[in-house]
């Protein structure tokens, strides 16, 4: 018998081996972990978690206005192509790693197997980080884009307070939907797809053929606009990729769901690449089709409506085609928002679950009734409300909060990949490989994702001041310092299972929770 063992590699990188795979439960147990959540989630809907994540109609619209001042059309176009080939190598390592080791904790637990506790914790910190700031911006986002919605249909007027009160609106329907059960889930992270989808070509073919007039396409892929204060177009350009690279990030969603998927050591990792190249060319083509359509550069840059693309189709389409649209929007960036507390709440639960979190007895608990980590639930939402309080004082915050979720959950991905590829033959493959573009691949994701973690670090707008500064930085080395002193008294406490056996400390632990809901 070879159940929950990888498998050896097959010629044919990327694919899975030809006979069926391990039982998935069997598998968990290999990998030291008692099965406690409901595994109720196929491949389509593994994929369409991280599809849901990563967004387009979110992260891209979101963004877009962000993207008008630092290098415009020709950065945001050009940058969505560059960044997404990256991106897709970045997916592809950590799908070979996630493929080894599909469990909860996915990233830190990769990291812990293959590079020891020290690297497990910190990896983990930052990725709940990413995970936690991804939250906070998708459904800012999305109170913004429905402040935008309700402006053009009534005459509201988004006030700062205003879309905070959406905000905390959104953030408890997220909630009170992941409270049912990752069956719900999983079915509307399907309809999300093709509401994506849908929506992507909807808005597309309506500003192809409605407006009367279009920019050229040397304006759309070669227009460099510049209004940051700094002088190097080159360094604008850098910090332009922000939009792309915050849009292109969350697909670790299919590894964090991968306890509730059905043949999760091929269907997480197939999940993770097909939801990054599906996305890199809806992205694309909505990129593409929101700048072919802008009427008036300035007056959408400033728009009152304060939401950038919602200019673009007020003035091309109307009053009517704009709200519908809009709506669309919105709606696929409710899902989007819904997918991220799912993944967000599976991270704390597993985390919790080998002991790093404070409080974590309460954390790791679930419902008998769902089997849903409802208290991680809970605290994912709530921490998420906290990171986007500034956004009331200050402007620049929900960059800032954009800022985190790439600076986090980045170097997170590459962590893995980068163990992966020192522990050379010694790492044990999953059905699901690269072959011989293992290393090849990994060097390349590992070297864009330093480059990215540092470009993230540097400042947006010149002259730098309170307003102005990139607070990426500032919650990077706060993590690293909460992770840091938590460490000290926390590091009893926290362990993965040492295999083949648990260690003591995670027998004891398992036994003290034997019904985790109780």
């Amino acid at each position: 018998m070879n159940h929950g063992r990888p498998q050896p590699p097959t010629p044919t990188g990327g694919k899975p081996v030809s006979h069926a795979p391990a039982d998935e439960e069997q598998r968990l147990r290999a990998l030291g972990y008692r099965p406690v959540l409901a595994r109720r989630m196929n491949g389509f809907g593994n994929f369409a978690i991280s599809f849901s994540v990563i967004s387009v109609l979110s992260g891209c619209m979101t963004l877009y206005g962000f993207g008008l001042g630092t290098g415009g059309p020709a950065v945001m176009l050009w940058g969505w192509a560059g960044v997404g080939l990256f991106v897709l190598f970045v997916g592809m390592a950590l799908a070979e790693v996630t493929s080894a080791y599909p469990t909860s904790g996915a990233l830190y637990y990769m990291a812990d197997r293959l590079g020891g506790r020290r690297w497990g914790w910190y990896t983990g910190w930052l990725n709940l980080l990413g995970l936690l700031g991804a939250i906070a911006g998708i459904d800012y986002g999305a109170a913004l884009f429905t402040g935008a919605f309700l402006n053009l249909q009534w005459g509201f007027v988004p006030t700062p307070g205003r879309t905070m009160l959406i905000f905390l609106v959104i953030l408890l329907l997220h909630a009170t939907l992941n409270l049912f059960g990752v069956r719900l889930v999983s079915v509307l992270n399907s309809i999300s797809v093709w509401w994506h989808l849908a929506g992507v070509a909807a808005i597309v073919g309506a500003l192809a053929l409605v407006p009367d007039h279009h920019q050229s396409p040397s304006f759309v892929f070669t227009h460099f606009v510049n209004d940051t204060g700094w002088d190097s177009p080159l360094y604008v350009a850098a910090i332009g990729l922000l939009l792309a690279q915050y849009t292109f990030s969350g697909y670790d969603a299919s590894a964090h769901l991968s306890e509730e998927t059905s043949g999760a050591s091929v269907a997480a990792a197939r999940g993770i690449v097909r939801a990054i190249w599906v996305s890199w060319i809806a992205g694309f083509a909505l990129l593409a089709g929101l700048t072919f359509a802008i009427q008036d550069y300035a007056g959408t840059r400033d728009s009152a409506t304060g939401v950038p693309p919602a200019q673009i189709l007020l003035d091309a389409l109307g009053t009517g085609g704009a709200t519908a649209l809009l709506l669309v929007v919105i709606v696929a960036q409710l899902f989007c928002g819904n997918a991220e507390v799912a993944a967000a709440s599976r991270m704390v639960f597993a985390f919790s679950r080998d002991g790093a979190l404070p409080g974590s007895r309460l954390w790791r608990k679930v419902s008998d009734r769902t089997r849903t980590p409802v208290a991680a639930v809970w605290l994912s939402v709530a921490a998420a409300g906290v990171l986007a309080l500034p956004s009331l004082w200050s402007a620049t915050a929900y960059g800032a909060v954009t800022a985190i979720n790439v600076i986090g959950i980045t170097p997170a991905y590459a962590i893995p990949v980068l163990l992966r590829l020192r522990a050379g033959d010694r790492f044990e493959r999953g059905p699901w490989h690269l072959g011989r573009w293992s290393r090849p691949v990994g060097w390349v994701a590992v070297g864009w994702v330093a480059c990215v973690t540092v470009l993230f670090c540097l400042p947006q707008a010149s002259p730098v001041t309170a307003d102005s500064m990139n607070y990426a930085v500032v919650a990077l080395a706060a993590v690293l310092l909460l992770a840091t002193v938590w460490w000290y008294a926390a590091k009893d406490r926290y362990a993965t299972p040492r295999l083949p056996h648990p260690s003591a400390e995670f027998e004891r632990r398992d036994t003290e929770d034997a019904a985790l809901g109780e």
